[in-house]
């Protein structure tokens, strides 16, 4: 049986395949912690929006595989999982874009407080990625 922390991860990671992500921003605190790969954090869910957004005009993920642990008493959680996804737009600072297709493992960590996601802290490997764009 599925704890309240694991139906909520879930939730998350299936509103992101979706790609409805007022759904999965509605998941997280007001004062959310974005812990970007390999770069520095952001506040709030207005700042994870963003996030989002640039991730949308970029890049087209899904994500399989998906497996969520959950810690004691439910205040906190990981995740990891497989990305296939497609580079559609340049991204500032990286390879230019033509569409390539990339399969990327990646995980998360995450804090709960008040049912809802209070961190989320993301990885993969940047250079595997930049690789499999820019043979």
């Amino acid at each position: 049986m599925m704890t309240d922390t694991e139906i909520l991860i879930r939730s998350y990671y299936d509103a992101f395949n979706r790609r409805d992500f007022e759904d999965m921003l509605a998941l997280l605190s007001e004062d959310v912690r974005h812990d970007v790969n390999e770069g520095g954090h952001e506040i709030g869910r207005d700042a994870f929006r963003a996030f989002v957004e640039r991730m949308n005009r970029c890049y087209r993920e899904h994500l399989t595989d998906i497996r969520v642990a959950v810690g004691e008493h439910g205040a906190y959680a990981a995740a990891e999982y497989v990305v296939h996804g497609e580079y559609i737009a340049s991204d500032e600072g990286l390879p230019p874009a033509k569409g390539q297709k990339y399969v990327l493992p990646g995980g998360a960590y995450f804090d709960i407080k008040d049912g809802r996601i209070a961190r989320v802290t993301n990885y993969y490997n940047l250079s595997d990625w930049i690789r499999q764009v820019n043979p």
